[in-house]
Parts: structure tokens; C-alpha cells; sequence
């Protein structure tokens, strides 16, 4: 018999081979009904899997959140059957669940239309309406391939090649088959027709691999209720309007030119303005932070780059080389290898450590066309770098210090939600990671200490460790509860080494020192494309470009209009004055679709009392209000940082 322990602390035995729906029979017959999947001691397993020994188990019925991966898998194998049964001609690629839905890969000589889409639905919910039962079924992989080859489908045999071991499963429903690890669901029924929709097509290479056939990628979202699916596409409404690629051209902000280059930004005046207040408050609290602002050139040598591996274990990241008085030069990928120059340019004493150097540095990166997404990827953007270089003896401080100080900043921009986790390698493949098993462990127990310090909840993500040592990602949530990613803190046992560093110690001998990166915005432009969509566009005082527009109803008014855009000017505020010959609604609406804080209206009484009438762009009518009231109040709002008007 096999002992399976459950969430409420209870245990139930089976019969050795049982299957996970087996034991959810065991604990009862709705539960089983329900079943869409278990969890078995931490790993997500389909129902017909038999169990082997020993274990906990969790049962995940329709419904659950937990679930919602098993119904959207389930659901791009629907949508795989109803494509090969109106367009039989069709060949599979893959079809996984992923954030918000699913999507399958198709390899047709002719697009899918919209027409097509709607076809597909169609059939689709015919599949569920016939609540067909899925079957898992272990195959031999010489029987598998016998199947792919008759089903003439040569992305699949190729994905059958590279499977470990000599067996392989596949999920039948009705006349549909499908090479898959699964979970699925019990039958198509269990998928409700009213909460699928696909909602488009795109191309993507097969495996990724720009030399490898351009196949057509259905996307789509799979909910348990149809008023899940109408919250979700009312969600996904908000967040197109949010778009910073729509938000950044309509307010004039930062432009792309294919013609001129890809994946390259060009800032205009509002957006550069914006973009230098950023880069203002992040020097200003960087030097209050114990930091030292750094310069480094655009271009390297080879030999740095050979030197740092990046030419080992970067260089289809690395722009091509340029000849140089005979010498290969590199755009720089990284900043770090300059900081290390600047580090040896001279002997270093354990009395001058810690260092904390920060650069706004440049660096240009090779990212192929298909992955370009406005400023959230780019081939040229500025790391917000900063290096801290340090003595063993000092690292747990200076690990609580950065995290101390990256969640201020970011709160800083308006951001109060964070998600933590703890990168580290995977144990099972040490051969993996540079440097010592003493200073991973030494370099995990500092990072533990500083998050556990400020009671701050995080995911421990084996095997996500970069090669050169574990980190701390801080992924902040925006206006739309959506994730990013953002700050990193990163020890590194690699370039110290590499680049032969050393400090003189208090004994007077050389000792390696301690090397920790953080990017703590990530990039100015993705962060700059997170601070649009999570304002909407509609900054904060202290952030907005322009943040008051001088609105004369009249010509005879422009006189003080001009008088008070002189005084606003010379304490700060960023003011326009509207002079044009549009009539004053007019100026009004425009000044909202530019999503500007305040219009000041001035007309005969504004003008005999010192005032200017205040509106704002949420519609709100403030009245008359004296000039340098105003002026304190914007004054006010840019100290504070606030995200009031008021």
C-alpha cells in the first residue's frame, strides 16, 4: 500500500500503481469529479499518472486558480483538433499554457484570417459540447514515431528525437491525438465554451530559431466562467490603453525610425525632459546613498572582453567588431569590465572599501528583430549600473544596504508592491557555476539575511542563478497589479577573479575582494515604458514634462499670461503658455488629451486680481487662486513627489 498525505494533514492509503484520480476516488466522488489535476510533493501531475510510493498530494479541481494551467493546455489541444479538422493540411508545433491563456504553433501555407478564427471557435465548442474523454497513453518512442510519420508530422517527431528515456506519452481525444507530457483535463466538457476566446495570430520562428521555418502562432485565453473571460478582456482593454508604445507616440515623448536603425529610441524635448528628471533624482539620491557616479567609455577592446568572457558566453548578444588601427573593438553589452579598469587603476587598501560606484552607462546589445517591443526592448539603452566592491567581512552589510535602498527609490517613482526572489544555483549541477561552493553558500546565506531582515516574502528559484553567482530580483506590480521585473542584485565570483582584483588587507597581503552588480531601474527606457503604462501617461507633478499650461481667453490677456509664465519659470515650474488663436475650450481639451496636471485659465477678472483660474486635467474646476499660491503648491508636490494634484 502507498501512504498519501493531504493538505489537512490527514493520510489515505491506495494500492501500490494507483493512479492521482485513484486516490482522489479515495477521498471522495466529487472531489474526483471535479479533479483536474494533482500536485504530488510539489510537482503538478496529471490525473491518470500512477502514483509510485509515498507521498503528499494536493487535488486541483476545475475552478481553482491553481487549475487554470491544466484547463488552458487542455485548451490548445481543443483548438489543435478543431484547426486539423477544418484545415487537415495543417502541421503541429507546440501548444503550452502561459501567463493569461495559451497559445499553439501552426505550420499552413496560407495565413489564418479572422474569418478563419471564427471557424475555429466554432468547432472548438463543438469539441467541448461533445465532451469527449482524454486518455493518456504511454508509448514506446519507436510506437510514437510510427504514429508522428503516418500523421505526417515532422515538428513533433523532431521534439520526439530529443525526449530522454524509451517511452513517450501522448493524449488522445475523440479522433485527436497529441504528443504531450500533459496534465489535461478528464474530457473536453470540463472546458466551458462560453469562457474561450482566440484573440490573435502571429509569427514565430519554430524553436525560437530565426534559420528555422516562420510558423503561425494562434493566441488565446481559456477562464472556468465566462465572467472570468469578461473580466479578463476588460483588463486587457485597460492595459491597451495603457500601451506606452500608443502613450509615447500620442504624447510626444520618445519615436522610433525603422529606416534609421531598429530597436533604437530617439527622445523628444517632453520625453527628454521627463527622462533628465529621472536621471536627476536617481544622481540625487545616489550621492545621499554613499555612491560615487562613474563615466566609461561606449567601445572596448577585444582583449576586456575576451578577459571578462563575455566573448565566450555572450558574443551573439555583442554587436559585430570594428576594426580600430588594426584592433577588434566591441560596443559595450556591460558596464562592468570599465568599472574593473577604473578599480586597478590604482592599489587598493581595505581602508578605502567598501566602493560604490553607479553609472548611467550606455550599452547595445544584439536582440533579434522579433523580440523588439517599444522601449521595453531595444538594441541601445542606459543601465542605471552601479558596482559595490567590498571585503568578505563586509558583505552582509552592504547586501542589506542596497536592498534597503533599492525598494526606497523605486517607492520613490510611486511603486509600493514588490515580489522577491532568491536565484540560486541548481545543486544538481555544480559544474555549472564559477566559484567556490564556501562563496555560493557565503553569497546565498548574505542574500537570505537581508530579506529576511526586512520580513519580506520571497520564491526561492533553483537553477536561475546566473553562472557568475546567485542574485535577488525585485519585480515591482503596477497601476494594473501586472509584474515587472526591475531590480537586481547580483554577486559576481567571476569578474574578480578573471581580472585578477585585490586590496591590500590589514596583514598586508592581497586578498580577492567581494563584487556585487545592481541595476536597480534596470534600464532608463523599460523603466520609462513601466512609469507610462503605470500613470497611464498621467504623471505625477514632480514627473510631468509640462506641468501647467497658461490658457489666455483672449489676446489683450497675453500680456500678463507672459508676465506670469515669467515668474512661474524663474522658480521651476515647467510652463507653456497657449497663444494660439483656438478659442479657450479648445486649448482646455487639448491641454487633457496631453494629459497636462493643470490648466490655469486667465481672462479680465484673473488679470485685475493677481489669480489664475485653475483646472485640472481630471475635469476638477478649482476656482481663482492667487499666482504664488499656485506656484507653492507645485513647489510643494515636486519636494513631496506626491501623486495628489491637490
Amino acid at each position: 500500500m502507498i501512504h498519501v498525505s493531504l493538505p489537512n494533514g490527514s493520510v489515505i492509503k491506495v494500492e501500490r500503481d494507483a493512479t492521482i484520480l485513484d486516490a482522489a476516488r479515495v477521498i471522495g466522488p466529487r472531489l474526483a469529479q471535479a479533479a483536474v489535476a494533482g500536485v504530488v510533493d510539489g510537482d503538478l501531475r496529471d490525473l491518470r499518472e500512477k502514483l509510485t510510493g509515498d507521498c503528499q498530494l494536493t487535488i486541483l479541481t476545475a475552478g481553482s486558480g491553481e487549475g487554470l494551467e491544466v484547463l488552458r493546455h487542455t485548451t490548445s489541444h481543443i483548438l489543435a483538433q478543431a484547426v486539423k479538422r477544418r484545415f487537415p493540411e495543417t502541421k503541429l508545433g507546440i501548444g503550452p499554457a502561459v501567463e493569461d491563456g495559451f497559445y499553439y504553433d501552426f505550420d499552413r501555407e496560407q495565413p489564418f484570417s479572422e474569418d478563419d478564427l471564427a471557424v475555429i471557435v466554432e468547432e472548438m465548442k463543438a469539441i467541448v459540447a461533445a465532451d469527449l474523454p482524454i486518455e493518456r497513453i504511454l508509448l514506446s518512442k519507436q510506437e510514437a514515431g510510427k504514429r508522428l510519420e503516418l500523421q505526417d508530422e515532422p515538428y513533433k517527431l523532431e521534439l520526439l528525437d530529443e525526449l530522454p528515456g524509451d517511452t513517450a506519452t501522448s493524449f488522445q481525444q475523440g479522433e485527436f491525438s497529441d504528443l504531450c507530457r500533459g496534465p489535461h483535463l478528464q474530457s473536453t466538457g470540463q472546458v466551458s465554451a462560453d469562457a474561450i476566446r482566440l484573440t490573435s495570430v502571429a509569427g514565430a520562428y519554430w524553436r525560437g530559431d530565426e534559420h528555422r521555418p516562420m510558423l503561425q502562432r494562434i493566441y488565446g485565453t481559456a477562464w472556468w466562467k465566462a465572467s472570468e473571460l469578461d473580466e479578463y478582456l476588460e483588463r486587457i482593454e485597460a492595459i491597451k490603453a495603457r500601451d506606452h508604445r500608443r502613450l509615447i507616440r500620442d504624447l510626444d515623448l520618445v519615436s522610433f525610425h525603422e529606416e534609421a536603425g531598429a530597436g533604437l529610441a530617439y527622445w523628444h524635448p517632453h520625453g527628454g525632459r521627463m527622462r533628465v528628471l529621472i536621471e536627476d533624482y536617481w544622481r540625487k539620491r545616489h550621492f545621499e546613498g554613499g555612491y560615487e557616479i562613474v563615466f566609461t567609455p561606449h567601445i572596448g577592446r577585444a582583449r576586456l572582453w575576451e578577459t571578462s568572457g563575455h566573448l565566450d558566453f555572450y558574443k551573439d548578444g555583442m554587436y559585430a567588431p570594428m576594426d580600430i588601427d588594426g584592433q577588434e573593438y566591441y560596443l559595450k553589452p556591460m558596464n562592468c569590465p570599465f568599472h574593473v579598469m577604473i578599480y586597478k587603476s590604482q592599489t587598493r587598501s581595505y581602508r578605502e572599501l567598501p566602493l560604490r560606484w553607479a553609472e548611467l552607462g550606455t550599452v547595445y546589445r544584439y536582440e533579434r528583430s522579433g523580440t523588439l517591443h517599444g522601449l521595453l526592448r531595444v538594441r541601445g539603452f542606459t543601465q542605471d549600473d552601479a558596482h559595490i566592491i567590498c571585503t568578505p567581512e563586509q558583505i552582509d552589510d552592504e547586501i542589506l544596504r542596497v536592498l534597503d535602498f533599492s525598494l526606497s527609490l523605486l517607492r520613490g517613482f510611486g511603486f509600493e508592491e514588490f515580489k522577491i526572489e532568491l536565484s540560486v544555483r541548481d545543486p544538481s549541477r555544480p559544474e555549472k557555476y564559477a566559484g567556490e561552493d564556501a562563496m555560493w553558500e557565503a553569497a546565498e546565506g548574505s542574500l537570505i539575511k537581508a530579506i529576511t531582515a526586512r520580513d519580506l516574502p520571497y520564491e526561492r528559484m533553483e537553477g536561475e542563478a546566473v553562472f557568475y553567482g546567485p542574485k535577488i530580483d525585485i519585480k515591482i506590480r503596477d497601476a494594473l497589479h501586472r509584474t515587472w521585473q526591475c531590480t537586481t542584485i547580483q554577486f559576481d565570483f567571476n569578474i574578480p577573479g578573471r581580472f585578477e582584483m585585490t586590496y591590500v588587507g590589514e596583514d598586508g597581503l592581497d586578498h580577492r575582494p567581494y563584487m556585487v552588480h545592481r541595476a536597480l531601474l534596470g534600464s532608463l527606457e523599460r523603466f520609462y515604458a513601466l512609469l507610462v503604462e503605470h500613470y497611464g501617461g498621467a504623471f505625477p507633478v514632480w514627473l510631468a514634462p509640462v506641468q501647467t499650461v497658461l490658457i489666455p481667453i483672449s489676446d489683450r490677456h497675453l500680456p500678463f499670461a507672459k508676465d506670469v509664465e515669467a515668474r512661474m519659470r524663474s522658480c521651476g515650474v515647467r510652463v507653456e503658455l497657449d497663444a494660439s488663436s483656438e478659442r479657450m475650450n479648445g486649448k482646455i481639451r487639448n491641454a487633457q488629451l496631453r494629459k497636462i496636471p493643470y490648466m490655469m485659465v486667465i481672462g479680465d477678472r484673473e488679470q485685475e486680481s493677481d489669480t489664475v483660474s485653475v483646472r485640472l486635467r481630471t475635469g476638477e474646476d478649482l476656482g481663482a487662486q492667487p499666482v504664488e499660491d499656485v506656484i507653492e503648491r507645485i513647489r510643494r508636490l515636486n519636494e513631496s513627489r506626491s501623486t495628489s494634484l491637490t
